[in-house]
């Protein structure tokens, strides 16, 4: 019989906007935070690993699945409801972050929010831009197709930039999770938003205060690979490790137990 303990919650961020999470498990607090088109439902394999030794709260982000949202977007509002996550957690806990959910979770332990310890799996930095680079077309382009409702559009583009070939995008349409995807297509100017210029932000990381790992997949492109390496130099208690025949897709099985040595004191 399943033991984990499982509970539907909502956080009050620091604008009133409540955000949904869900805790499994018993033990230290750890947050996950998910990465563009992701929701708590997309950690809880991960999760389901995890609680055996913490307390895991998967969370909708903004804008996704039970949480709420506001017209005026703001990174930081984002590392708000991170803190209130965290607050609803006991006030301080261990936290990862995938993709763009580890980049929203390295400006929140930039700007003082209680993470303890914190890892992310390939933030989504690209070596090759340097500081203050115009971002490409593809971000108002983003923009103008869910302004003009076409959302499946938004979520076809976005993976067509990150690598997803064509015919993969094409069997993505006809499956029974391209609705969810649509659902949170809205919410992609605000991956692009915690992720900056696209840059690695050097200047940001140098104030993290906490222990960090920073992963990357032994599959996965070289410069994911690259950035995932420079991340972990700017921070000042950095260090990178890399999983061995592992794309940006990592398996959980894989992923969680080097969390579990991570995050165990």
């Amino acid at each position: 019989m399943d033991k984990t303990i499982r509970t539907l919650e909502r956080a009050r961020s620091a604008d009133g906007t409540l955000i949904a999470y869900e805790r499994r498990g018993d033990g230290p607090p750890l947050v996950l935070v998910g990465g563009a088109l992701a929701t708590a439902a997309s950690d809880a394999p991960l999760a389901e690993l995890l609680s055996a030794r913490f307390t895991v709260l998967t969370y909708d982000r903004r804008g996704r699945g039970g949480s709420g949202d506001r017209a005026a977007y703001a990174v930081e509002r984002e590392i708000e409801d991170l803190a209130a996550v965290i607050d609803a957690a006991g006030g301080a806990a261990r936290v990862h972050g995938t993709a763009s959910g580890g980049a929203l979770a390295l400006r929140a332990a930039a700007a003082g929010v209680p993470i303890a310890h914190l890892s992310v799996y390939e933030p989504p930095y690209d070596p090759a831009v340097r500081p203050g680079h115009a971002p490409g077309p593809h971000r108002a382009r983003t923009r103008e197709l869910i302004a003009g409702g076409r959302p499946g559009d938004a979520v076809a583009l976005y993976l067509a930039r990150t690598g997803t070939p064509d015919h993969l995008v094409a069997w993505m349409r006809r499956s029974p999770a391209w609705p969810g995807l649509e659902a949170v297509a809205h919410t992609l100017p605000y991956d692009d938003a915690v992720t900056g210029d696209g840059s690695v932000p050097v200047r940001l990381l140098r104030g993290v205060p906490v222990r960090v790992m920073v992963a990357d997949g032994g599959a996965s492109p070289a410069a994911v690979r690259e950035a995932a390496r420079l991340v972990a130099e700017a921070l000042p208690r950095g260090r990178h490790r890399t999983l061995t025949g592992q794309t940006h897709e990592v398996s959980p099985h894989v992923l969680a137990p080097v969390l579990e040595t991570f995050f165990t004191p």
